[in-house]
């Protein structure tokens, strides 16, 4: 398969990663906090299509991992990179079932419990994604301001993963890293992902 095919795989992979992500993060899991027990009871059916959601991310992850992998192979630091993310999917596809918990739980607290296990079991996957972008930045090296963004988005994400661990006052902070990790992250991973679609694999061709 040709550099520009396997850039366009990867760069739709990664278009389904986002529109599938957005979904579950945004519809599903936020109703599930503002409203547990009323989501689960009368709007189950948004639950369950939001775990799909999920689940399609951590595929659409490996096959981006795979893409990424065969794009860049000649790289001294592809495998490893790839090695991260295929961690950070598996990670996530664990945290999923704590999810599917949900949908049997018949009290709010148990609902809130086991979303918060969703999310730390994520958050400890998003580590390894940051350790991945890291290396993405370095192995891609142009455009160099695509560069840029995913190296600071790569530290950010481990960063915040650190500092839910170490300080005891991270809510007082949440929005400020929140801002840190979404801003470089959106930026630098959204205009990688139209690189690819748009000019990726062509200069090989």
């Amino acid at each position: 398969m040709n550099t520009r095919k396997l850039s366009i795989i990867t760069g739709t992979s990664y278009l389904i990663i986002f529109f599938a992500a957005i979904f579950a993060n945004f519809v599903m899991l936020e109703s599930l906090k503002q409203d547990p027990l009323e989501t689960i009871r009368l709007n189950h059916m948004a639950v369950r299509f939001g775990i799909l959601a999920f689940l399609i991310t951590v595929l659409f992850d490996v096959v981006v991992a795979w893409g990424l992998f065969e794009l860049y192979r000649k790289h001294i630091y592809t495998r490893l990179s790839t090695y991260f993310r295929i961690m950070h999917a598996a990670i996530m596809g664990v945290a999923v079932f704590a999810l599917v918990l949900t949908l049997n739980s018949d009290s709010a607290m148990d609902i809130l419990h086991h979303v918060n296990v969703f999310e730390i079991i994520w958050l400890i996957g998003l580590f390894f994604f940051g350790a991945h972008l890291i290396l993405l930045s370095s192995i891609i090296q142009r455009p160099k301001w695509i560069t840029v963004f995913l190296l600071i988005a790569g530290i950010m994400y481990m960063i915040d993963t650190a500092a839910h661990f170490l300080l005891p006052n991270y809510s007082d902070f949440a929005d400020v890293f929140l801002a840190l990790v979404a801003v470089p992250s959106i930026l630098g991973e959204m205009a990688f992902t139209v690189w690819l679609l748009v000019k990726g694999g062509k200069e090989s061709k």
